[in-house]
């Protein structure tokens, strides 16, 4: 893995990275509640009893799990909405980056839509004011580019568009590179549609 992924940073997984990265796919695959410590420290090579040392619990991980992908999308789509220059541009470089994470990141994606209410209050919280932030991003730059949308409408856009993308991990007919180029001119054509 590189430093490029929600759950790793730096070039090589620390221990407690391999472990989040084990849990997720597990959690998509067999969902939060049908996956024990137990089977998330087999997917490692350690006993269950031993994650302890890395988290205090299976909740713990959850919650890290999704503020780090939470952290990540904020993050990179502040950054792109910020280097590009016009707001056709950062519209594109919005959904590129999208797109790029779903396809990427199926795990991830299925984790993050299917456990938020599995999330501790505290965790829950977080996590929720991180996606309202990245959101935020969403709905500036779909109304500098789109004149006279408002508000509400934009921010409806961008969850439809959210739908469309992270829809990924159930729509993988076509291969990887053919999906990001239909699922990019899908998103940008509904966003145009606003105008």
């Amino acid at each position: 893995m590189s430093s490029s992924t929600p759950l790793v940073n730096g070039e090589k997984a620390s221990r407690r990275e391999q472990i989040l990265t084990a849990a997720a796919e597990l959690f998509a695959r067999h969902g939060f509640h049908g996956v024990g410590i137990d089977d998330i420290g087999a997917a490692v090579g350690i006993s269950g009893p031993a994650l302890y040392r890395h988290f205090r619990s299976k909740d713990a991980m959850l919650g890290e799990m999704l503020s780090s992908i939470s952290h990540y999308l904020l993050d990179g789509g502040t950054a792109r909405a910020e280097r590009a220059e016009d707001p056709e541009h950062v519209l594109a470089e919005l959904v590129d980056f999208h797109v790029d994470f779903a396809l990427s990141q199926p795990s991830l994606i299925t984790v993050q839509e299917r456990n938020l209410a599995n999330l501790t209050d505290e965790d829950r919280k977080q996590v929720r004011a991180l996606q309202r932030r990245y959101v935020e991003v969403w709905v500036k730059a779909i109304r500098d580019a789109v004149p006279g949308v408002s508000e509400r409408r934009a921010r409806s856009a961008a969850h439809a568009v959210f739908g469309l993308i992270n829809s990924t991990p159930y729509n993988r007919y076509l291969a990887d590179e053919e999906l990001a180029a239909l699922l990019r001119r899908l998103a940008l054509g509904a966003l145009r549609a606003l105008a």
